[in-house]
């Protein structure tokens, strides 16, 4: 059988300890090309490069099969650039990740890693984004390996949905500690209950720094914090089209001559 061809794309940039362990887990898997951001570029969401050049250049980082490139971009650009350019055709997988810190509940929509794995979809590419709950640098992957692997197979053998990706977020584990397995599950009603600090700058002028609280709203057994609060991984498939299908009929009545 021909060897997939897999997409691994980030937004932590490509020297990132979690892109790092994911090559490694995909090198198993089939071919792995790897584009992604020169830096961080955590919550870029789905913002993509129309005002400037984009570079990008082939590197080494780790020994193994992969090929590297090195994208001056956003996530999103690294798929459109992997698919339009430096790519001789469809990958069979596009992975995003694992980032450093939760994606659950209303963290996709600003997120750089899911807005790549949406991008996968759009592209009609089988596609994933993973995340780990744990914003160190030196986070430790190994417990969230072998679900890795799992949900990876199952998707290569059986495809997604058209126009459907899925968000993995994982709990963080203490040394010796199991997770309980997974939970495909709903996105949770939560959000940021933010504010913005004024501060001032050594010559005087002022600037504002974003802080916030996360809450969640949501009651629900079924939902991604829930399950990421009960130790298991969440598992949630995301769709691009943000149509609210459920206020067509209400709102054509507005309109209604």
């Amino acid at each position: 059988m021909k060897e997939p061809l897999i997409l691994i794309v980030n937004d932590d940039g490509i020297s990132a300890p979690g892109i790092r362990k994911l090559i490694k887990i995909m090198n198993d898997f089939g071919k792995v090309v790897v584009v992604a951001p020169d830096g961080p570029r955590s919550g870029m969401g789905h913002a993509i490069t129309i005002e400037a050049t984009i570079r990008c250049d082939k590197v080494i980082i780790d020994k193994g099969p992969q090929t590297e490139y090195s994208c001056s971009g956003t996530p999103v650009d690294c798929v459109k650039l992997a698919v339009n350019q430096l790519l001789d055709s469809k990958p069979d997988l596009c992975v995003s990740g694992i980032n450093h810190g939760s994606n659950s509940s209303i963290n996709v929509i600003y997120s750089g890693t899911m807005s790549a794995a949406v991008e996968g979809a759009i592209e009609g590419i089988p596609s994933i984004g993973f995340s780990l709950l744990d914003y160190d640098h030196n986070a430790d992957f190994s417990e969230s390996e072998k679900y890795i692997r799992k949900i990876t197979k199952r998707v290569l053998d059986n495809k997604l949905d058209p126009g459907v990706c899925l968000n993995v977020n994982i709990p963080k584990t203490k040394e010796g500690e199991e997770l309980n397995g997974l939970k495909v599950c709903r996105q949770a009603d939560a959000n940021w209950e933010e504010e913005f600090e004024k501060r001032t700058d050594p010559k005087g002028r002022p600037y504002y720094w974003l802080t916030g609280i996360f809450v969640n709203y949501d009651k629900g057994t079924d939902t991604d914090e829930w399950a990421l609060d009960n130790h298991y991984i969440s598992v949630v498939p995301v769709q691009f089209d943000v149509t609210a299908h459920s206020s067509l009929s209400s709102i054509k009545s507005l309109f209604d001559e």
